[in-house]
């Protein structure tokens, strides 16, 4: 009932921003099924990499590379699709992702170095690496690519996006591991007091590097989903999506200081950061003060995450 009630102001949130833009874009088109669908399509990548942040947080950690990620398991992925096939393109996208993860994670765990210095390093390799590809040219997905064109582009139905279904085992399965394992209280406990965590046993390193791989998955992920929308890669994608990943986790109730949070409050988060987005767009608003806007959400979650712990 507690956690329930830690989400009603997110709900509240969301409805709230539903009603203003329903009023705010023009002939009613921001309410529509259509809009609807899309806008949950436009959430589902975002989601995906704020999941994985979320656990690395959780621990008190750091991760600005998942962009960088994206871009770089998209164009590996599509690079390889031609010489091993779908399922040799597939693994490839997620094990350039999976690789980055690991080498943040052991460095962060074997080194006193901060997360935000590696993963800014990591940030910066993997936009390399992804630029060195075909010349820093998008890489187009052919037509014979069904399967990954359908990834991110598919509806089920006829209405219901397969991103939008992707996220949500994602969303699944890592709520199960957060919330119902014993790893999962081990990191709570790890962001809650470090030192603490050390004393009772918990093998913090090998959580640590845990984490950060996991999060890599959800970056690989995200970016051959993003590769599927756009029907190529993008060297240059995935610019920015960090920022939003990390919004969407703050925005959702996770500290940035450790030990609070939940993947349903990410989930939400998400879904404010994905309607502020698209109805912004809709409606208008210049992209400066797209910026400005985002800022001062993000400002006001860290404010009020500050409030609640002192409290």
């Amino acid at each position: 009932m507690k956690h329930l009630r830690s989400l009603l102001p997110l709900l509240v949130a969301i409805a709230a921003l539903l009603c203003i833009f329903t009023w705010w874009v023009p002939q009613g088109r921001f309410l529509t099924p259509a809009n609807l669908m899309d806008l949950a399509q436009q959430i589902s990548v975002n989601a995906i990499l704020a999941f994985g942040l979320t656990l690395v947080i959780l621990i008190g950690g750091i991760d600005l590379s998942v962009g960088a990620m994206v871009a770089l398991a998209g164009v590996v992925c599509v690079s390889v699709l031609n010489l091993a096939g779908p399922l040799g393109g597939l693994t490839a996208g997620l094990a350039a992702a999976l690789l980055l993860g690991l080498i943040n994670g052991c460095c962060a765990a074997r080194t006193r170095m901060p997360p935000f210095i590696i993963t800014l390093a990591t940030m910066l390799i993997a936009r390399g690496m992804a630029l060195g590809f075909n010349e820093s040219r998008p890489l187009p997905i052919a037509e014979d690519q069904t399967w990954l064109l359908a990834l991110g582009n598919s509806r089920l139905g006829g209405w219901l996006p397969l991103p939008v279904i992707v996220m949500l085992w994602v969303f699944a399965i890592s709520t199960v591991l957060l919330h119902r394992t014993r790893f999962g209280q081990h990191l709570y406990a790890i962001g809650g007091n470090r030192e603490a965590a050390r004393f009772t046993g918990i093998a913090i390193a090998r959580h640590e590097v845990a984490v950060y791989a996991i999060c890599g998955l959800c970056a690989g992920l995200a970016g051959l989903i993003h590769a599927s929308q756009l029907y190529s890669a993008e060297p240059a994608a995935g610019q920015g999506f960090e920022l939003n990943a990390i919004a969407a986790v703050v925005v959702g109730g996770t500290s940035f200081s450790g030990g609070i949070g939940a993947l349903p409050g990410t989930l939400l988060g998400a879904i404010i950061i994905g309607i502020l987005d698209k109805g912004l767009n809709q409606a208008g608003v210049h992209f400066s003060l797209q910026y400005i806007v985002k800022g001062l959400v993000i400002l006001g979650a860290v404010y009020l995450d500050v409030r609640r712990r002192k409290e």
